[in-house]
C-alpha cells in the first residue's frame, strides 16, 4: 500500500499530538502550525483519550456493556477501546471502523484480543451506516446493548444534515440500553484561533474539519437520553480530580 506523505493527514497529526510514532514531517509541520496558535492542543488530544478510558470503564463496570462499535478509530495508540474494555471484561467484543488506508495499514495492532473476546476491523465510512451495521453483525449482537463510539470523527463531516443522518441511522440500529459516546471539536474554548487553525489545516490539504457549538453537538444525541453532566468539555466529563482545564473537544454519553 502506497502512503501519501506529501500532505498532512488527520490521524497522523493526532498521533503526533498524542506522542505516537506514526507520523511524517508534513504531519509534524501541520501539527506544529496549530500548536503555534493553540499551545495546549496536545492537551486536548490527551484529554480525549482519558475521556475514552473513563467512559469505557463506566460502561463496562457500571452499565454492564460488553460490545463496542468504534467508528473513526484513528491510528492505534495507548488505551485503545478494546484494551480498556478487555482489561475489565475479557469477553468484550469490539469492532473498529475507519476508511483511512493509513489506519488500515496499522489495523493489526487493533486486532489483538483476549481469548474470551474478539476484535474486528471494517474498512468503511461513517457516511455509510447501513454498510457498517451489516458488516458489524458478524462480530456484534445487535439484539444486545452496544456502545457506539464516535470520537473526533463527526467534526470531519462538514454538512450538518449528513452528520445528523449518519448518527441517527447508527443509533436506530442499536438495542435499548445501548449508548452513544461522542466527542467533537469546538471553538467555544479558544474562539477565532481555533477556527483559523482549522481553516489553515484544511488549506494545507489535510482532512477537512469544522467546529460545532455545544448546542449543535447536543443535537447529535437526538434519540438518546444524555447522561450527566451532559455535553461538556471532555476533560470535565466525570473527571477523576477537580479543577481539570477545559479543552477544545466537547463530549457526552447518551443512553438509547
Amino acid at each position: 500500500m502506497e502512503i501519501d506523505i506529501s500532505t498532512p493527514q488527520s490521524a497522523r497529526i493526532w498521533n503526533y499530538w498524542l506522542g505516537g510514532k506514526d507520523h511524517y514531517a508534513v504531519d509534524r509541520e501541520a501539527g506544529d502550525a496549530v500548536i503555534a496558535q493553540i499551545p495546549d492542543i496536545p492537551e486536548g488530544a490527551r484529554a480525549e483519550r482519558a475521556f475514552l478510558v473513563r467512559v469505557v470503564r463506566h460502561l463496562v463496570e457500571e452499565e454492564g456493556l460488553r460490545q463496542f462499535l468504534d467508528v473513526g478509530t484513528g491510528l492505534p495508540t495507548a488505551n485503545n477501546t478494546h484494551e480498556v474494555a478487555q482489561r475489565l471484561a475479557p469477553e468484550s467484543r469490539i469492532v473498529y471502523v475507519d476508511n483511512d488506508p493509513i489506519v488500515l495499514a496499522h489495523a493489526r495492532a487493533l486486532l489483538t484480543s483476549t481469548p474470551e473476546g474478539k476484535t474486528d476491523y471494517l474498512d468503511s465510512d461513517l457516511r455509510r451506516p447501513e454498510e457498517i451495521v451489516e458488516a458489524a453483525r458478524e462480530t456484534l449482537d445487535f439484539d444486545q446493548p452496544i456502545a457506539l463510539m464516535l470520537l473526533g470523527v463527526l467534526n470531519h463531516v462538514m454538512d450538518d444534515d449528513e452528520a445528523r443522518s449518519a448518527v441517527r441511522a447508527l443509533v436506530d440500529a442499536l438495542a435499548p440500553g445501548s449508548f452513544l459516546v461522542l466527542t467533537h471539536s469546538t471553538a467555544e474554548v479558544h474562539g477565532e484561533p481555533m477556527l483559523r487553525a482549522m481553516r489553515e489545516t484544511t488549506e494545507r490539504g489535510g482532512t477537512p474539519i469544522r467546529a460545532r457549538t455545544a448546542a449543535e453537538i447536543e443535537g447529535l444525541f437526538a434519540g438518546t437520553t444524555l447522561q450527566e453532566p451532559g455535553v461538556v468539555t471532555c476533560s470535565q466529563w466525570r473527571p477523576e480530580r477537580e479543577g481539570e482545564k477545559p479543552v477544545y473537544l466537547f463530549g457526552g454519553v447518551g443512553r438509547v
